[in-house]
């Protein structure tokens, strides 16, 4: 299995210049501020627009009588309904976004050097059929409890962008199969914590019927992680073999 961190060139650090080090550091010393002041203003402009009223975005009211009714019933019972539609949102757009990285994946897998310890195409194939599976759950849910699946929701909007560095290491055509693999499981981590609080959320509405459909998929989710450990972890041990085998010659 080829190395995809070796030994090169990298001259990301200063210690291999140790008189450049030295003139580097002396420049803080001897530059002077073109502007007066420290971090505490910076600090005090954020504080005020941290405290202004804007936010990520809003919840769209239902969309269906049935949805005013759900709301109402949830609100009733100490639960706000907005934030279950809100967690929908944010289920549905990282669903959609793990079908995608899997989708990328498959891809790579396919154009890159196979890893002795998985995964295979197939193994690919069927998780992102589950992903998807899951992806039109979620919609269906959605729709189910009167909302509007195509609505982005402040969680939502907040999910895609924080996954957003997972697709790029995924689609960065310099990372290989196992780089992207240690993505995935970032991802699968947080799609775990998600559906467990979804189902939560789900079951304190009442929604027992939907929530059971959750846990299904939970359990699919679960399958995933531990695949991904799996694969991660043998693709560790496959690049320190021929290291160690070295070592000992």
């Amino acid at each position: 299995m080829k190395n995809d961190a070796p030994l090169g060139k990298n001259r990301t650090g200063i210690e291999l210049s140790p008189l450049d080090k030295k003139d580097m550091l002396e420049i803080p010393e001897l530059t002077v501020p073109s502007t007066p002041g420290n971090g505490a203003g910076l600090a005090a402009a954020r504080s005020e627009y941290i405290l202004a009223p804007d936010l990520v975005g809003s919840v769209p009211p239902p969309a269906s009588i049935r949805g005013v009714r759900t709301t109402g019933v949830a609100a009733v019972k100490g639960l706000n309904a907005v934030v279950l539609m809100d967690k929908l949102g944010e289920r549905l757009a990282f669903e959609r976004t793990g079908t995608r990285l899997y989708e990328a994946l498959m891809n790579k897998c396919v154009a890159g050097e196979p890893l002795p310890d998985g995964p295979s195409l197939a193994d690919l194939q069927l998780i992102h059929s589950e992903e998807l599976a899951h992806f039109e759950l979620v919609q269906d849910a959605i729709r189910t409890l009167g909302g509007d699946p195509t609505a982005m929701t402040p969680s939502a909007d907040l999910g895609s962008v924080a996954s957003a560095g997972l697709v790029q290491v995924v689609t960065d055509p310099r990372t290989t199969t196992r780089q992207s693999l240690e993505a995935m499981l970032i991802a699968e981590l947080v799609d775990n914590d998600g559906w467990a609080l979804l189902i939560e959320l789900t079951r304190t509405a009442e929604q027992d019927a939907l929530a059971q459909r959750f846990e299904d998929a939970r359990q699919r989710e679960e399958e995933h992680l531990a695949k991904l450990r799996r694969w991660v972890k043998g693709a560790a041990i496959a690049l320190e073999k021929p290291a160690a085998a070295t070592s000992r010659a």
